[in-house]
């Protein structure tokens, strides 16, 4: 066909079908047999055929894009999240677009993007989004939402989520086995889903052993390097200290080891550490930090899944919860 570009026509008398099961065959490969499938695409091959992918998106009414909604681009415990989102939507034909949701206004302006149709729906990392987004995302019409990592309750909105509750379980119970009694918490932000999940975890775990929860040893932080260094200020002013703390994640952690150590206070050899994630430099961190591993890669991975069954109208998990795994390392001792 030297003079013209193939057409599906010319597709569907190549491989001896019609013209509507090569268009099945090419977007929605699960709706026709595997023979079909593979007569169709050998006939593509034969003749040379190329999907028109921006006109199948009009008819389809899709764009084939995808926002992604982190609450803070400089932190690099988002990275392999969106490194699986971005996984699984290549694999898909899709195009990922990310968002840092902290600027002023930054709502208005995404949800003018996804009303123009340059998106088909959103996967958010951000539990707190603007109302204006978390009104009109899902509705009817309206782009599809995922929650990842974090969530909203009450919305109906499906999620991926890590089981933070019992990751914060095998943190205490981890202590526990090396005879701590005396277990501190630094807190993340007040009000986020995680800080929450998190400390009733760390709850729920020392009264099943039997341990008392003081006040003055649960510090407050918000997830920052800078507020684990305060927190250290605030242990080596208390009077009576617990030897060992669970942290509400890593960064935290780095800024509250090297305070201690900046006054002479060594981890582990005068106070055992936990913390939440093991973001990348964790294995690296002097001491080796014991943490809880968030498969983050997995999360962003089934978090595109999810989103594009919800996109497709087949029926999702409101909740998929995945399982925790402790890392030990070097930041514990026995007591």
């Amino acid at each position: 066909m030297p003079n013209r570009q193939p057409t599906v026509r010319d597709v569907a008398q190549a491989a001896g079908v019609s013209a509507a099961t090569v268009s099945r065959a090419l977007s929605f490969p699960d709706k026709v047999s595997e023979a079909t499938r593979l007569k169709v695409l050998r006939a593509v091959e034969q003749t040379g055929y190329v999907v028109n992918q921006l006109a199948r998106n009009l008819r389809r009414r899709m764009t084939s894009a995808i926002v992604v909604l982190v609450p803070n681009l400089g932190n690099q415990f988002f990275s392999h999240i969106i490194a699986g989102i971005e996984s699984a939507a290549s694999r898909a034909g899709y195009t990922v677009l990310v968002s840092d949701t902290r600027p002023p206004g930054g709502g208005e302006m995404l949800m003018d993007f996804v009303r123009n149709n340059r998106a088909d729906g959103l996967i958010s990392l951000d539990g707190n989004l603007p109302g204006s987004v978390l009104s009109a995302a899902g509705g009817r019409g309206m782009p599809t939402l995922v929650f990842a990592c974090e969530w909203r309750d009450g919305l109906g909105v499906p999620s991926v989520r890590f089981d933070n509750e019992g990751g914060a379980e095998l943190a205490v119970d981890h202590l526990v086995s090396l005879g701590h009694s005396r277990i501190g918490h630094l807190l993340g932000p007040p009000g986020n889903v995680l800080t929450d999940a998190r400390f009733a975890g760390y709850r729920r775990a020392m009264a099943r052993h039997g341990l008392p929860i003081r006040a003055d040893w649960i510090l407050q932080g918000d997830f920052t390097l800078e507020s684990g260094v305060q927190a250290g200020r605030a242990w080596l002013e208390l009077v009576e200290r617990p030897r060992a703390v669970f942290l509400a994640n890593d960064e935290m952690a780095f800024g509250f080891i090297s305070e201690l150590h900046r006054k002479g206070v060594e981890v582990p050899r005068d106070l055992s550490v936990v913390a939440f994630d093991d973001i990348d430099i964790a294995e690296r961190y002097i001491p080796a930090l014991t943490t809880v591993r968030q498969p983050r890669h997995e999360i962003g991975e089934a978090a595109f899944a999810t989103f594009l069954k919800a996109f497709h109208g087949e029926t999702t998990e409101l909740v998929r919860t995945l399982p925790a795994t402790l890392i030990v390392r070097d930041s514990t001792r026995p007591a």
